[in-house]
């Protein structure tokens, strides 16, 4: 019912303030009153032949799934507008997200909807601080575990404490934002030249592990499962340590979105998909025994059960990811991380 209400008035069929009172009323984490979803239907018409435009050019979608515009993507993007305009300087929104849970697609959406309303945005991959090529391969000598980019200690924390620290201060020089091009070296990737970026309201920063906080080391004596040897203990240990010098950019967030599956398995799944179809288009991917290597040496890093299940307590937003990559439930289970 909402997705043809929706396109009603997108149409001009019927008036907004009509499809106020048709709209089905719900629980959700975000505000549903009268006001709220007035200026959401307005939002609405604005957006929507843009958004619509750039996700078929960028994301080569047919359609906008209208649903999913309506739950998630506007009143995702009023409350981080909200946010910029309550702190009155630029903020840094952090999103957290596995494999496979559409963390990249929703930043892509989220900046196309809040340039259209007059703010500066930007994105960062905790990707694109990746260290260099040449620090890794000192690094994978110093420790050979650390074989693949992406677990704690394969990043240049310090590029990425000045970048979130000068866009907050809301300088006036353009950010030098650092950019990572995975294709290089192989496949082991490298750092490319930064892209400079002026006037920057918000940043939208992604990351598979960001927010995540360091834990007990007595939680690894019962380690789930692919945590099943010594030195698997050994690694999730080491990784659980490295985190700890990550907390001064996670400081910097003014607030965490959590993009989470009901099971974590799922990536493996995902994964798999993502890899078929990059055969499909005739690129090189990886076989099915090489995924299963790939997921779980990641999560022998930093397993979901242990890492990400406290973050579902305290993050500002977390959005539920089911099989077929479409958001569930939405939930606000904590308060802003910075002030």
């Amino acid at each position: 019912m909402t997705t043809s209400l929706l396109q009603a008035v997108l149409d001009g069929t019927i008036a907004p303030a009509d499809a106020i009172a048709q709209l089905p009323s719900e629980t959700s984490a975000f505000d549903c009153s009268p006001a709220a979803q007035q200026q959401q239907l307005e939002h609405l018409r604005e957006c929507y032949p843009q958004l619509q435009a750039f996700c078929a050019e960028t994301l080569g979608w047919s359609a906008v799934n209208l649903e999913t515009l309506w739950r998630l993507w506007l009143p995702l993007a009023e409350q981080i507008a909200d946010l910029r305009r309550e702190r009155d300087r630029p903020i840094i929104q952090g999103f957290l997200g596995g494999q496979g849970t559409g963390k990249t697609t929703l930043t892509q959406i989220l900046s196309c909807l809040l340039k259209q309303w007059g703010y500066g945005v930007a994105i960062l991959s905790i990707d694109d601080i990746y260290k260099t090529y040449g620090d890794r391969q000192q690094l994978q000598q110093v420790d050979p575990r650390l074989r693949w980019r992406g677990p704690p200690g394969t990043h240049d924390i310090a590029t990425g404490i000045q970048v979130l620290q000068q866009v907050r201060s809301g300088s006036a020089d353009p950010v030098l934002m650092p950019r990572f091009d995975k294709s290089l070296h192989g496949g082991m990737g490298d750092r490319i030249a930064p892209e400079p970026i002026s006037n920057i309201d918000i940043l939208l920063f992604e990351g598979w592990f960001v927010g995540m906080r360091p834990l007990d080391a007595a939680q690894f004596d019962t380690a789930p499962w692919p945590i099943s040897s010594e030195d698997d203990r050994a690694f999730a240990l080491d990784c659980n340590h490295r985190l700890q010098d990550y907390l001064p950019l996670w400081d910097l967030l003014d607030a965490l979105v959590v993009l989470h599956p009901g099971d974590y398995r799922l990536s493996k799944q995902w994964r798999q998909e993502a890899e078929q179809k990059m055969k499909q288009q005739g690129r090189s991917g990886m076989s099915d025994a090489e995924i299963v290597v790939f997921v779980e040496y990641f999560w022998r890093a930093l397993h979901p059960e242990l890492f990400l299940t406290p973050l579902l307590k305290t993050a500002d937003l977390v959005i539920e990811v089911q099989p077929d990559h479409m958001p569930g439930q939405v939930e606000k289970p904590g308060a802003a991380i910075a002030d």
